[in-house]
């Protein structure tokens, strides 16, 4: 079997049917073994970064994996940038590198790169050593990226292997499972630690959304009493808002009154999180002594945090465990609903001053608006950046796959191509992007992108010309002037750029237009921009929040 067919093929078996990439002289076979088919769809991106970053879109959003592929080295490094994300977020995908033949390996042959470059921004890096293994390669492969701890898992394949036809190997079906079960002794612990406690707390990460664990958590929080804090990835496990149990998001801009709850609690609950030093501020946020944490990586325990029960399991399994194990014991917290909605009021108390409607807005001014007029069961993706950090505090993520954010990698320039890989996942749902200008302009090809897909997702850019968060440090810490990297002199006009690929545009200035402007975007069903110019000089949120 030709071996182009065979990996498409196998893909095809594994549910994957969808290939983020950009062609190349070295890609054309397997692009024309997908060309073939009409169960699998080729994306072409505009760069290489937006390609890995549109298939953690795409898995964040659906939890099935897509697949990536480039040509060697340049498009294997530019797509670092995406598996590195995807690795640290736990988000599964296939990434197929063309590599160099094997006899020109060492030869700096065109675009070579050693294999061995990619070890560490993956969770797996499989090599294809001979044509004929390639689709048990590749099952093995997939059966990785979606084993728990989820991952993207790299595979090489050289170039002239693409086009032989060889017997190439069927392949079996490899397991899926990595932890099974949970331990009952550490499990009764944990139970009677929690019901023995008067205020516990619940810091809930991505785990519990991979886990599809949602209605666990909330089960076990109301049982027990307990707010819930959300890390970076765990934003959005439950909804945020009124009613709710959240509490708030635990990162570098959390109130100090949600970092009161956490360090006031007498026994936590972290689950489905690695407790990691972004989220942490490099482990000085104060946590209960005592503490359970449930993680699927025994590497995580005790690395910023000492636990008094450290328990290997699913997030999902745990949770359900637990649940079942506090069914029969009496319990004294409080009301958790309670509890989380102080903290959310004190964090809304701190905005209330930025809640400006005049020109040009706040992001928290510009951030509600955009909440307000999206509907809550549409996807957001959201860029890294200074607007990210107040939404952390001022929009509130609506359900577990509704919403898009990178963990503790914090690539900038992520928003529009996961955007693009949530809309192809997911095409019947209405799908937002958030970005700062500074993010957009790292992937604003990618405009081009989803106009020439016809995807009809809503991109929200808030332009304040400026990388703000860099010059108010540049400024504060470093004597470097006021705006020291704005462009403000080179002002972009981004409503013309998106015309100019075809992408319908408009620009709104205050909280009335931007809702009026969201609503007539979502209802248009077509690619659409909305500019929303912001203020540079406002305050950043780390520093707003904590006073």
């Amino acid at each position: 079997m030709d071996v182009s067919q065979a990996v498409v093929e196998r893909l095809a078996a594994d549910g994957i049917d969808t290939v983020f990439g950009i062609p190349g002289k070295q890609t054309l076979p397997l692009n024309e073994a997908i060309g073939r088919r009409d169960d699998v769809r080729y994306v072409m991106a505009r760069h290489e970064t937006a390609v890995s970053h549109q298939a953690w879109g795409y898995a964040e959003t659906s939890g099935r994996p897509a697949a990536t592929v480039v040509v060697p080295g340049p498009g294997d490094m530019n797509a670092m940038n995406g598996l590195k994300n995807a690795y640290n977020d736990c988000t599964p995908l296939v990434h197929l590198a063309v590599e160099t033949d094997p006899e020109l390996r060492g030869g700096d042959g065109i675009h070579e790169t050693p294999p061995e470059t990619y070890d560490t921004v993956v969770k797996a890096n499989r090599l294809v050593e001979a044509p004929e293994r390639t689709a048990v390669v590749l099952e093995e492969a997939i059966a990785v990226a979606q084993t728990p701890p989820k991952g993207p898992v790299r595979v090489g394949i050289p170039k002239s292997f693409l086009s032989m036809d060889v017997p190439v190997a069927t392949a079996g079906e490899y397991s899926r499972a990595f932890v099974s079960g949970v331990p009952e002794r550490e499990i009764e612990t944990a139970a009677d630690l929690l019901a023995d406690a008067n205020e516990p707390i619940i810091v809930a990460g991505g785990g519990v959304r991979a886990a599809g664990a949602s209605d666990h958590l909330r089960r076990v929080a109301d049982r027990l009493g307990a707010p819930v804090v959300a890390t970076y990835k765990g934003k959005g496990v439950l909804p945020d808002g009124d009613g709710g149990c959240v509490a708030g998001t635990l990162s570098g801009s959390a109130s100090p009154e949600l970092l009161d709850l956490l360090a006031d609690a007498d026994a936590a609950l972290g689950v489905g999180t690695d407790f990691d030093a972004v989220a942490t501020r490099a482990w000085d946020v104060d946590v209960p002594g005592t503490l359970v944490h449930v993680t699927l990586a025994a590497d995580d325990l005790a690395t910023g945090y000492e636990p008094t029960v450290g328990i290997v399991a699913d997030a999902g399994e745990a949770l359900a465990a637990l649940e079942d194990a506090l069914a029969d014991r009496e319990l004294s917290a409080g009301d958790a609903v309670e509890r989380a909605a102080a903290v959310r009021a004190a964090a809304s108390d701190r905005l209330e001053d930025l809640r400006t409607s005049s020109p040009p807005l706040t992001s928290v001014a510009a951030l509600e608006a955009v909440r307000e007029a999206v509907p809550r069961e549409a996807i957001v993706a959201a860029d890294a950046g200074g607007f990210r950090v107040w939404a952390l505090n001022a929009f509130e993520a609506a359900g577990p796959r509704s919403y898009v954010n990178p963990g503790s990698w914090a690539s900038m320039g992520t928003g529009l191509p996961s955007g693009i890989g949530a809309q192809l996942a997911n095409p019947d749902e209405n799908v937002v992007v958030l970005t700062g200008d500074g993010g957009l302009m790292m992937c604003v090809h990618e405009l081009h992108t989803a106009v020439a897909e016809g995807l009809p997702l809503t991109v929200v850019v808030f332009a304040n010309a400026d990388y703000a968060i860099i010059s108010d440090e540049a400024e504060r810490s470093y004597d470097l002037g006021a705006g020291a990297y704005d462009w403000a002199d080179a002002p972009i006009d981004f409503t013309a750029l998106a015309e100019s690929v075809g992408m319908r545009a408009e620009r709104a200035e205050t909280p009335s237009e931007v809702r009026s402007a969201l609503e007539s975007a979502i209802d248009a069903d077509e690619p659409t921009l909305l500019e929303v110019p912001t203020d540079p000089d406002e305050p950043q949120a780390g520093d707003w929040m904590a006073e």
